[in-house]
């Protein structure tokens, strides 16, 4: 649809109405002051706002073919349409018919005859409003958008954070974000709660900020009394990530703090077992070890696919949920085409960001 203006910035008027007497009326009144474009019948109506959209629309409702009724009703079932006032110009008497319109989505009613200055008086005053409600939307639009924005450079630099001392991780973390997507949404999510997944799993690791660099850079095996060290990262992270209490960020420290839990009881830091781990943790976990499997390394070589295929089969009732192993499993070719798309952007240098995982218009 045009959503188009009048190059001079007058507010415009669609008059309805198949009586030309009627029009011509309301012509004389409004067109000293509004752009005013009329239409004979209601379907004629309808072929007019597809193309241009008035601010407000003046409708008989007695007409043959189409009534005001339908047309109106028409208009409130388009998202773009329903915003527009429609005031009911009409003979009939009130009550009913009222309240039909009301209920319809009608802002006001005129009668005939009408009154010039009535006529003015509600135009301008639901055009106003109209325009005030237009102009509120659009901040809080704006605003939210700005939101978001902000947002998700939050996801991004506490992802980051995570990593900031493993220069060799690459798009891992949008990776394994990727994946848990795709087998959130494979095992039942919502598309939308699969997506606030995605934005939260990056942040997995955002508890290793706070482990000594001579620990995670050590170039060997961990000492017991090290390895103890390392997996405070999960109640870090799980602290961090709760100071913001919103449904992503409780969701990214539920994740924290879980994605090391495995499914027989003997992961950390609070060693549960089978559903009594959050099922989004249990789908990082898979998504996680995939990824980090297939990677290279310093220290080891890139698994294949099929080898870490197996792996996850293999782990399945022990360290991973067996039925969302089996999920992942049925979505190979999904998961593969995945990630070749990640490991292309990689090696084109290309960024990556939480915004890479979202539909364009998130």
């Amino acid at each position: 649809m045009n959503n188009v203006k009048p190059q001079n910035n007058r507010f415009s008027v669609l008059v309805v109405d198949d009586e030309p007497a009627n029009i011509d009326i309301l012509l004389g009144i409004l067109s000293p002051y509004y752009d005013v474009k009329v239409a004979p019948s209601g379907a004629i109506a309808l072929k007019i706002v597809q193309q241009f959209t008035p601010d407000l629309i003046l409708l008989d409702i007695m007409m043959p073919g189409m009534d005001g009724f339908e047309v109106c009703k028409q208009l409130k079932t388009d998202k773009l349409l329903s915003q527009i006032p429609v005031i009911f110009v009409t003979a009939l008497s009130q009550g009913e018919s009222e309240e039909k319109g009301f209920k319809l989505g009608a802002v006001d009613y005129i009668t005939k005859p009408v009154s010039p200055s009535i006529t003015l008086a509600r135009v301008k005053t639901h055009i106003s409003l109209a325009h005030q409600m237009r102009i509120t939307e659009n901040l809080v639009a704006k605003r939210t958008e700005e939101l978001s924005k902000s947002q998700q450079s939050a996801i991004t630099m506490l992802a980051a954070a995570g990593h900031y001392n493993d220069t060799d991780t690459g798009h891992h973390i949008w990776r394994m974000a990727a994946y848990s997507k795709c087998l959130a949404i494979a095992c039942g999510w919502s598309y939308d709660d699969a997506c606030l997944l995605a934005q939260a799993a990056p942040m997995h690791d955002t508890g290793k900020i706070g482990i000594p660099d001579a620990i995670l850079k050590a170039p060997r095996r961990l000492i017991n009394s090290e390895m103890e060290v390392m997996r405070t990262h999960a109640q870090i992270g799980h602290k961090i990530l709760s100071q913001c209490d919103t449904p992503l960020f409780n969701l990214a420290a539920e994740i924290a703090l879980c994605h090391h839990e495995k499914w027989n009881g003997t992961g950390y830091p609070e060693g549960l077992t089978g559903e009594d781990i959050p099922q989004s943790a249990r789908i990082v976990a898979i998504a996680d070890v995939f990824d980090a499997l297939t990677m290279k390394r310093p220290y080891k070589k890139a698994w294949s696919d099929d080898d870490a295929f197996n792996y996850l089969l293999e782990g399945a009732g022990k360290h991973f949920d067996p039925n969302l192993v089996a999920s992942f499993i049925s979505i190979k070719q999904e998961i593969l085409e995945t990630k070749r798309y990640w490991n292309q952007l990689e090696a084109e240098g290309q960024m990556a960001s939480v915004s890479d995982l979202l539909p364009q218009n998130s």
